[in-house]
C-alpha cells in the first residue's frame, strides 16, 4: 500500500469536503480510503435535473498514474452508461486519464457527460439508438428514470396526484404501440423486450419495422 497514494486520496477527500460550491461529495465505504462513494446532483436543464446520482469509486494500486474505476450506483438512462451495470464509457476513465485529474474533477466530468451524451460511442447501444431516433421520447424516459431511481421530483400541476411511470415509459416506448401487440395475445414483457431491441420508436415505427416486430414475436 503506497503511502503517497494514501496521502493523495486523503487530501482529495478533504479538499472536496471543504468545497461547498461544486455540490460534489466523496465519502469512504467502511472507513476504506480506497473504496469510495461519490455523488452529485443532476445538471439543470437536462432530464436528470433534480436527481441525485451516486458513483462507486475504486482507487487502483497505481493511482494516480492509473485511472480510477467508477460506475454509477444510481440507475441512469443515458447512452454512455450501462442501464444494467452502471458501467461508464468516458475517455478519461480509460486511455485519456492523466495524473493531474482528481476524483472531484472526474466526478464533474461525469456530471457534464449527463449534459452532453456521446451516442456514437455508447456504453448502452439500445439507449443510444433511442437517443438518435427520438430525442423527445428519450428525454421523457430519462426523466422517468430520474424520478424512479434518482429521487427527482415529479413535476405536476397543483392538486394533481403524481403519475407513476409505466413499464413502457421506463423503456422509452409508446403505450399505444405496446398495447397494439399485447392485444394480439403476446405477453407484455415479451413485447416490451422486443420493441426495445428493435428500437420501435419515433420514425422507426413504420410498416417494415412492424412486420419485423411480428416476426420476432412469433419466433
Amino acid at each position: 500500500m503506497s503511502d503517497a497514494r494514501l496521502r493523495r486520496v486523503q487530501k482529495e477527500i478533504k479538499d472536496c469536503a471543504k468545497d461547498k460550491t461544486s455540490n460534489i461529495s466523496i465519502d469512504m465505504i467502511d472507513e476504506s480510503p480506497f473504496h469510495l462513494i461519490g455523488a452529485f446532483p443532476g445538471p439543470p436543464d437536462t432530464p436528470y435535473e433534480g436527481g441525485y446520482y451516486e458513483i462507486d469509486i475504486v482507487i487502483p494500486d497505481a493511482y494516480p498514474f492509473q485511472p480510477v474505476k467508477m460506475k454509477f450506483i444510481t440507475k441512469v438512462y443515458h447512452p454512455n452508461v450501462s442501464s444494467a451495470s452502471g458501467a461508464i464509457c468516458l475517455d478519461i476513465l480509460k486511455d485519456a486519464w492523466s495524473p493531474v485529474l482528481t476524483l472531484k474533477s472526474t466526478l464533474i466530468s461525469l456530471q457534464s457527460l449527463l449534459c452532453e451524451p456521446v451516442p456514437n460511442d455508447p456504453q448502452d447501444a439500445e439507449v443510444a439508438k433511442h437517443y438518435l431516433a427520438d430525442r423527445n421520447s428519450f428525454n421523457a424516459t430519462a426523466k422517468h428514470w430520474a424520478q424512479a431511481y434518482a429521487q427527482a421530483p415529479a413535476h405536476k400541476k397543483k392538486n394533481e396526484p403524481g403519475k407513476v411511470a409505466t413499464d413502457a415509459e421506463l423503456a422509452g416506448l409508446s403505450e399505444e404501440n405496446v398495447v397494439g401487440f399485447t392485444d394480439m395475445g403476446f405477453s407484455r414483457d415479451q413485447v416490451i423486450s422486443i420493441l426495445k431491441k428493435l428500437n420501435y420508436r419515433g420514425n422507426n415505427v413504420n410498416p417494415q419495422s412492424y412486420n419485423a416486430v411480428l416476426e420476432e414475436l412469433l419466433k
